[in-house]
């Protein structure tokens, strides 16, 4: 399996990505959006193995973090506008979007907005973008040098805090096969906001991996990969 990390020119800023294929890898684009604070390697693992052995795999670092531009305006629209950007500088009509977090937020926003560049979505334990109350405290940066720009997380909140609810309205409008996957209650993140999500789109699941918590793709990785293809095979993954 080759691997590669290039970068392209979006919207005027430098993005890097990592991308993944075997020679004979003719399916759909698979495209990963990773968490806050990590970057394109973080999908590294079994998923990655099993994907690339029939798809095209690309791992873009999101604005602000990795090796891409920190510009220091971070809104999730203009993130979206980045990963459309991408696709179109990388010649993706149609893609398998795949998401983490606030990854996943990013994908399900673009998959709303533009429907018909998504053929399959999936969701890792996603926020609902609904307002928060109590709201999120909005931290100064730490000490310690991070790896991404720290204005991420103080403007992910402040929209996580008061989200645009375009956001919320637009998932009736995606399209596309969706499976969300949660981590069960040793995530942080309500899992029943979730199980809200997955009826509020048109054609989608929900998959609980017991006892995974938030990093699902990390602390489970074997299952985790195993439910995402079984999903893009067409099947109904099992969960519990």
């Amino acid at each position: 399996m080759s691997e590669e990390v290039s970068t392209v020119s979006v919207n005027g800023l430098r993005i890097a990505y990592r991308t993944w294929a075997e020679d004979n890898a003719e399916g759909t684009p698979v495209v990963l959006l990773h968490c806050l604070g990590e970057d394109g390697e973080d999908w590294r693992g079994p998923l990655i193995s099993r994907l690339a052995a029939a798809h095209p795999v690309f791992a873009p670092d999101l604005r602000g973090h990795g090796r891409s531009d920190w510009p220091g305006e971070y809104g999730l629209d203009a993130v979206c506008a980045d990963v459309l950007a991408f696709l179109d500088a990388l010649g993706l009509d149609r893609v398998i979007l795949i998401g983490h977090s606030y990854g996943s937020v990013v994908a399900g926003i673009l998959a709303g907005k533009h429907p018909s560049r998504v053929e399959r979505l999936v969701l890792e334990e996603t926020p609902a973008m609904l307002p928060l109350d109590p709201p999120r405290e909005i931290r100064d940066q730490p000490d310690e040098p991070q790896t991404f720009d720290w204005e991420v997380r103080r403007q992910f909140d402040r929209q996580r805090n008061d989200p645009d609810p375009r956001w919320w309205e637009r998932l009736t409008e995606i399209t596309a096969p969706t499976l969300l996957i949660g981590g069960g209650p040793s995530s942080h993140l309500p899992q029943e906001d979730m199980a809200v999500m997955a009826e509020r789109i048109p054609e989608a699941a929900l998959v609980t991996v017991e006892d995974a918590g938030h990093l699902v793709h990390e602390d489970r990785p074997g299952e985790f990969a195993a439910a995402v293809q079984t999903f893009l095979a067409g099947g109904s993954p099992s969960g519990r």
